[in-house]
């Protein structure tokens, strides 16, 4: 089963665009779906993220890491859920 993970983000955060391309890098075997939410324009998101992103998270809300790919994070992730 292909698993959703969220990857909140602002456009033009260059901490952002790079885990974005790491999480590209490190799917190669399809293990997820990535979906990216634009914080802004989202006062909630905003609230809750805004100081952190980039975050990857699932459909839980569940954080797996946020500010720069952790991969051990992601494969711990993984291994639990």
């Amino acid at each position: 089963m292909t698993r959703t993970l969220y990857l909140y983000y602002r456009p033009g955060c260059s901490l952002c665009e790079e885990m974005h391309r790491e999480l590209l890098e490190c799917n190669s075997g399809g293990d997820f779906e990535l979906e990216l939410i634009d914080i802004d324009g989202n006062e909630a998101l905003v609230s809750r993220y805004g100081h952190k992103i980039p975050v990857l998270a699932d459909s839980e809300d569940y954080e797996i890491c946020h500010f720069f790919l952790d991969r051990q994070a992601l494969s711990a992730y993984f291994a639990t859920h």
